[in-house]
């Protein structure tokens, strides 16, 4: 598979060493493997001088800034609930009307519905019905030739919302 698409990696990963070397590392590899161009926000952004007045700030509006310009977003939405951050960078790239792809591989539930295994907001920028094709519960999974990402990355649209009524 070819892409020049670029895919802004939403995680809380990049926090740990142990993370880094391991499961970001696997998910990057992963997702480069499909074609997709990475933008991971650790790898980017953080080499902000920290004793510096004002690094967090750039680092937040070096972050902002990927999730405006990549085409699209993958987020790591482990945890109950999931980390703030990656939060804030999902409702942006849905705000923005970008394609979003979720991975989870945590087991547990935190849900206010039935129909989710998340919080319902998380869901709004997937479509009502097929959203399970947006859904990635393993690394292995990514490279599914049936789901979203893999179409999206060959040339197929993965419209953001399609249920939305005007």
């Amino acid at each position: 598979m070819t892409s020049s698409k670029t895919l802004y990696l939403a995680n809380p990963y990049g926090f740990s060493a142990q993370q880094r070397g391991g499961p970001l590392a696997a998910l990057v590899a992963a997702l480069e493997a499909m074609g997709a161009e990475v933008w991971e926000p650790f790898a980017r952004n953080n080499q902000i001088d920290r004793a510096s007045p004002g690094w967090a700030y750039r680092i937040g509006q070096a972050d902002l800034r990927d999730v405006r310009y990549a085409d699209g977003l993958f987020a790591v939405v482990n945890g109950c609930p999931p980390d703030e951050g990656v939060m804030v960078e999902l409702g942006m790239a849905i705000a923005w009307g970008k394609p979003v792809f979720l991975f989870r591989d945590d087991f547990r539930r935190c849900t206010d519905s039935e129909a989710y295994p998340l919080n319902l907001m998380v869901f709004t920028g997937l479509p009502e019905t097929g959203w399970e094709a947006y859904w990635y519960g393993s690394v292995e999974e990514i490279a599914d030739p049936g789901k979203a990402l893999a179409r999206w990355l060959n040339g197929g649209v993965c419209d953001p919302r399609p249920d939305t009524a005007g």
